[in-house]
């Protein structure tokens, strides 16, 4: 278990997942630059970060839900989660948006059994029923070849899981481009990782060391390109060596 103080952000893990360096270039050494791509990535997330509620029948949807984790040491903000009214009474109640996951009594039982969880929904204050909570993270962009989204997206909904005491099975990614919906199976494979993630990002912030920098092909999407300089200094070649070469050329 963590402290309060020692919460770091739910979104480094997804700058982790990316890239360690660039983790550290952000996170250790409070190194940022935008471009188009990132400033509109803010104004979207400044949009859904606004603490607002809203009702649709048997959906109730919570914009900008402050979420937390002692058991990970994450903190953060949901930019949505949808609470989706549940069919039933108890733990065998399912959710109508997550068939595969919650419809079948029997495999909604060895889901909950798997968490250490007894309960499939959550009761929210003024309303009957129970409530199935449904993370939704929005991103400027297109899906990523890699897992960094999907990563960011289960840590939010585990922080949910501690703080409600409800299982989550599933949640969304929204993305910009091409205005879609892509639901994310919250599975134990990807909860694993998430979770050595987590582990992984306590265990660099306490180090305080900058990775060296490495060049690989996904470098050319990232905003801090020109500030870690990948191709100039990766392979070995430290800044202070290769500034002492500019020298030593500009010199001769």
């Amino acid at each position: 278990m963590y402290d309060e103080g020692d919460l770091l952000p739910i979104s480094a893990l997804q700058h982790l997942a990316f890239c360690e360096r660039q983790w550290a270039l952000i996170h250790l050494e409070r190194l940022w630059a935008e471009n188009p791509l990132t400033v509109e990535g803010h104004h979207l997330h400044d949009r859904t970060h606004q603490p607002d509620t809203e009702s649709r029948g048997d959906l109730r949807i919570a914009r900008g839900l402050r979420l937390r984790s002692l058991r990970l040491g994450l903190s953060g903000i949901a930019d949505v989660v949808e609470f989706q009214r549940m069919v039933g009474n108890g733990p065998e109640c399912h959710s109508e948006r997550s068939e595969e996951s919650c419809s079948d009594p029997q495999t909604q039982a060895r889901f909950l059994a798997a968490l250490g969880m007894t309960k499939a929904g959550v009761s929210l204050p003024g309303v009957r029923g129970l409530w199935q909570p449904f993370p939704v993270e929005y991103k400027r962009g297109r899906p990523k070849p890699g897992p960094y989204d999907e990563i960011q997206l289960c840590a939010q909904a585990l922080c949910l899981e501690e703080m409600l005491g409800v299982a989550i099975p599933a949640g969304a990614l929204y993305y910009g481009r091409p205005h879609q919906r892509q639901e994310v199976a919250l599975n134990a494979e990807l909860r694993e990782q998430t979770e050595k993630l987590a582990a992984r990002l306590h265990g660099l912030f306490e180090a305080g060391q900058t990775p060296p920098a490495r060049y690989q092909k996904k470098c050319e999407s990232c905003s801090l390109l020109t500030l870690c300089m990948p191709k100039t200094t990766g392979g070995g070649r430290s800044v202070d060596r290769y500034l002492a070469g500019m020298l030593e050329h500009d010199g001769g």
